[in-house]
This record gives structure tokens, sequence and C-alpha cells, in this order.
């Protein structure tokens, strides 16, 4: 592809390794802060896809995000809920009049398996029915065969089937072994209209780490000084402690400073940490969602 003659990096471990260790200084300086443990809870998209998932539990789930604030006035509520689309009415109905988005998953999620007729089809009727932002899943065994012009298409497809609405594309970075290969990714999701690059569905063994994180930041780093367009960055899969998450902010933090630490540019896919979070900002054990 032409686009990945442009942008080309080599990616060291050292290099990788630096910017870990130097992002947990970071967060471990930001620990004490609650400035950026509630900025990490502002950046949650709360999220609920399991097999078992009924229309009564989602509807809990938003009536809770729903009646937050009146809880836990002095907080910020949590970015988005993000369900399978056939929830997306439910959660809808049930926020209210919270400035909480409705995020859906499309294109057959997780595994991507499926026609590009139907995850157009599912994309346009998870808008249609109120969702806000759409995080799909490439075709990861296409990427991983060179394929890289069919994984372009297809992202412009559900880009333009998207319409308004946010489009987060997740790469399972976890199943892709080199760090060059997740920049690669993450270039072609870009320019193929990604408003947020994301590394996982969380039904993988591997989920997000900091590795893929630093290497996605480095491809939005490199577009957005070629093009002058923000990209955000959602890490997901296997997040669940304050730790983690401000040392997956402090990666971004240090690579694109601070105008990526908002949760138009940043978030987290997340289901545990929102109540992990919440226990270290009141220094108390809360279970909330």
């Amino acid at each position: 592809m032409k686009i990945l003659e442009q942008y080309k990096r080599q990616i060291s471990a050292e290099e990788i390794n630096s910017a870990i260790e130097n992002a947990k200084k970071t967060a471990a300086e930001w620990k004490e802060d609650h400035k950026y443990l509630k900025l990490a809870f502002n950046c949650i998209d709360l999220t609920s896809l399991n097999i078992s998932d009924t229309q009564n539990k989602i509807a809990t789930m938003a009536k809770k995000v729903a009646e937050f604030n009146r809880n836990f006035d002095d907080l910020p509520n949590v970015a988005a809920i993000c369900v399978y689309p056939n929830f997306v009415q439910t959660v809808r109905k049930n926020l209210g009049e919270t400035k909480v988005n409705v995020a859906s998953v499309t294109g057959g999620f997780p595994s991507s398996q499926t026609f590009l007729e139907i995850k157009t089809h599912e994309t346009r009727l998870a808008v249609q029915r109120g969702a806000d932002e759409v995080d799909m899943v490439i075709s990861l065994g296409e990427f991983l065969q060179g394929d890289y012009p069919y994984i372009y298409h297809e992202v412009k497809k559900i880009r333009k089937a998207a319409g308004d609405a946010h489009l987060k594309v997740i790469l399972e970075s976890g199943l892709i072994e080199e760090p060059e290969e997740i920049y690669k990714a993450s270039i072609i999701a870009i320019t193929a209209g990604a408003d947020f690059v994301k590394t996982s569905t969380g039904k993988e063994k591997i989920g997000a780490t900091y590795e893929a994180v630093y290497t996605m930041a480095l491809a939005v780093k490199d577009y957005f000084e070629d093009t002058g367009e923000m990209v955000g960055i959602k890490p997901a899969g296997g997040i669940s402690t304050a730790e983690q998450a401000l040392t997956f902010m402090a990666v971004v933090y240090n690579l694109l400073g601070e105008k990526w630490l908002n949760n138009n540019l940043f978030r987290f896919g997340a289901s545990r940490l929102a109540n992990n979070l919440l226990s270290e900002i009141l220094k108390q054990k809360v279970q909330y969602f």
C-alpha cells in the first residue's frame, strides 16, 4: 500500500521498555493526585459484552450511570456505556439527560468473521438505534496474511456506514506479534477514517499492553505531525487497577502530551476498573456498578 510507504518506523525493544519505565514513574507521581484518578474515571467506556447480558441487566447498568452524580456529585461520570448493538436502545432509554455517550460494538464483534455487507448493515442499525460511537474489529486474518488494502477498504466502508458516530477501530493487538505490525495496522485504520485506535476486544488471552499502546501512540503522533489531525487511543482488555490505568495514561501523556488526556481523545474499555478507581478516589471499598 502506498500509504505504508509514507509511514515507516523501526521500533526497538529498548525504546519501548524505556518508554514504559518512564510511564510507570509518571504514574507513580500521579497516584496520590485525585485529579488524574478522576480523569481516568471520566475516560472509561463502561462495558458489558457478555453472552449472558439481558435487557434488564443493561437497563440497570444504564440507570446507575444516569444516577451517578446524585450519589457522587463531586465526581465526573464515565465517558460512555459500551454494549452489543441489540442493547443500544435500552441504554439510550435509561440514560436520561446525562451527557454519557452510547457506544456499540459492531461488525461481527468480536471475531469480525462475517460478510462486509453484514458488518456495514449492523453498523448502520446501531447508529439508527442511537449509538453515538461504534467499536469495530478489523479482519485480523486478512491483516496477518498481508491483505492491507482489504483492511483499509473495510474500515472505509464501516466509517461511511457509521455516519456521524465516532469510529473506534480495534486491532486485537495481542495477536499481532511485532510492534512494527501494530504500527502498520494503526496507520491503516487511521488513514481509513478511524477516530480512535483501540487495542483489544477483551475476548482474547492478551488484552491491552503498554507496548501496544506506545506503538499505537507513535502512529497517532506521526499522523498528527503530518496532517494536524488528532486521533484518539483506547486501551481495552484486562485493565482493572488504578495503577494500570494511570500507567496507560502516562504512556500516552509522555509521547503525545497533555492535550490527549481527555475523553475526546483517550478512553479505557473496562468493566471492573470503574469500581476500583472509585475505591481509590474515596479511600474505601466501593461497588457501585
